[in-house]
């Protein structure tokens, strides 16, 4: 077996145990969901989201995630189709890491709002739920930007070669999991939130 066709090899086994973490934590946010779904009407006398959700600033909030799964997909063709273009790969990887951060910033102003209005996760069943769910796939996001952060270093230091390469098909997979995990959030917190 020649060296590419090993290299190639491996790439996939490795790929293939990737999908297999990203399933074990879609288990996770399953879970979060579940728990998000049972405590709903459990406000204790309190705010629910009608009553706190800005679908404003969530909208803005998705279209931010939505665009870096565009620019990680560019990031992706540039990998397969023009790898020798590293500056194009970089530049998709920093507008990637840019739109992640201005997320998690957009996020974490959402936080401060409500909690200033007093809807903390300790106020009930419902925030506490609400708070574990969006904070899980916020940090998930901060562990998305930190790694692309290595990757960027990893690319400037070693170069596009196969292990860089992987790492980065891997970061591609966990990226555009991260937005269907929040079109989901989008959907069932904030969506159904404001109707009901």
């Amino acid at each position: 077996m020649s060296s590419a066709a090993m290299a190639d090899r491996e790439t996939q086994t490795r790929l293939f145990g990737f999908w297999i973490f990203l399933m074990s934590d879609a288990l996770i946010f399953a879970l979060l969901f579940a728990i998000y779904a049972t405590m709903l009407h459990a406000t204790d006398g309190g705010p629910a989201g009608k009553d706190l959700f800005d679908i404003k600033s969530t909208l803005l909030q998705t279209a931010v995630l939505l665009l870096s799964s565009f620019t990680f997909a560019m990031v992706s063709l540039n990998l397969e189709y023009r790898p020798q273009r590293l500056r194009y790969l970089v530049a998709w990887l920093a507008a990637s890491l840019a739109l992640g951060l201005a997320f998690i910033a957009l996020e974490l102003n959402d936080f401060h709002t409500l909690m200033a209005q007093g809807a903390t996760a300790q106020r009930s069943g419902f925030l506490s739920a609400f708070y574990a769910l969006v904070s899980t796939h916020g940090l998930h996001v901060a562990a998305g930007c930190a790694w692309l952060v290595l990757l960027l270093i990893q690319v400037k230091v070693f170069g596009l070669g196969p292990v860089v390469k992987r790492r980065l098909q891997c970061l591609a997979l966990f990226w555009h999991f991260l937005d269907v995990i929040w079109v989901a959030i989008y959907a069932v917190v904030y969506l159904q939130g404001l109707s009901g």
